[in-house]
């Protein structure tokens, strides 16, 4: 199939009298990307009509990238706020194209579980089950941490020409670093930090444990984890340019409830946390005993989607444990009070 690519490019250049020493060339760019498996791109316009683009409107987004998004916060879970930067349609669109049609076909170090097909937050946190000891790291500002010169040096290094892959890594970023919202930014993430990934399960591997990564959460279990392996962690990370976030490092030894990325693994099985549980539970039960509206007032809850949230809680509560009936029943309640809130 990669011979046949090659041959139609190079007949579409000799029948458009492309001298044979040019197409020689191109015959060696064309090889690089096809084998690849990435896209043949040569140049602006040829990069803007395989995205379905207006020149104008992409050499605005090219050059311009912040221009092209929203950006709002969030709160975090421990405190303070998280600035997401969501794309408009139009760069949306190009991020998209560039994520099935180039960074899909980069493989990733098997550690890294984070928006990666056929992986989640559940592979993520099986290979810790029952494990005695737990080492949680976090790595701070994540995403703005990869700045512009690392992407446009992948898409250099997978084949592309230097002004093309400045093309692409512009799409990708915003000020000249990934953003948190943009849609290649965590698989990006996780083809950039496959150097990481490897020295991280290397050392891993040393001292008998196990390391999964999911985004910016690193994760080590095993029988025993010296304190000392948190400072040899940290300087790897500062090697790779990144900044270990302290504040989260948890080293966690006999302790019964283990929660990696939301999910427990202290027993045989994954499970979600007891005090999720009992906090959807306790919800549910006053929804039973008061009424939804009544709960609502006595509460003070003026959250629009509130329903809709309960719903996704027990949704995953089931997806963690599948036959726990408390959870079916709970399912059956809130799917009927839905129900009777449409109409």
């Amino acid at each position: 199939m990669n011979d046949i690519k090659i041959r139609n490019w190079l007949s579409h250049f000799r029948q458009r009298g492309v001298s044979e020493a040019l197409v020689e060339i191109y015959a060696e760019y064309i090889k690089t990307l096809v084998g690849n498996s990435v896209p043949v791109i040569f140049e602006f316009e040829h990069l803007s009509r395989l995205m379905g683009v207006d020149q104008t409107r992409f050499r605005a987004m090219v050059n311009s990238p912040s221009s092209f998004y929203r950006t709002f916060y969030i709160k975090k879970r421990l405190g303070g706020l998280r600035e997401i930067s969501s794309p408009f349609p139009s760069l949306l669109m190009c991020q998209d194209w560039i994520y099935k049609n180039i960074l899909i076909n980069i493989p990733i170090h098997p550690c890294a579980h984070g928006f990666a097909p056929e992986k989640s937050i559940f592979t993520n946190a099986t290979p810790h089950l029952k494990a005695r000891c737990l080492l949680k790291m976090d790595i701070k500002d994540f995403f703005p941490s990869i700045k512009i010169n690392w992407v446009a040096n992948f898409f250099n290094q997978i084949g592309y020409a230097d002004n093309v892959s400045f093309y692409l890594a512009s799409l990708c970023c915003k000020e000249g670093r990934l953003v948190q919202g943009s849609s290649t930014s965590p698989y990006l993430t996780n083809i950039l930090l496959y150097g990481l990934d490897q020295r991280l399960f290397g050392l891993a591997k040393t001292y008998n444990m196990t390391y999964t990564r999911y985004a910016d959460d690193l994760t080590f279990s095993g029988e025993y984890i010296p304190h000392t392996v948190i400072d040899i962690v940290k300087s790897i990370i500062l090697d790779f340019g990144l900044k270990p976030n302290s504040e989260k490092t948890r080293l966690q030894i006999d302790k019964n409830q283990k929660i990696v990325t939301g999910l427990s693994v202290a027993g045989d099985s994954l499970s979600a946390p007891r005090s999720f549980k009992r906090e959807l539970k306790k919800e549910l039960h006053f929804i039973r005993k008061f009424g939804y509206e009544s709960h609502l007032a006595k509460k003070k809850i003026r959250k629009p989607f509130y329903l809709d949230s309960l719903i996704g809680k027990v949704n995953f509560w089931l997806q963690a444990e599948p036959n726990d009936q408390h959870a079916k029943q709970a399912l059956v309640t809130l799917r009927e009070l839905y129900e009777s809130r449409k109409i």
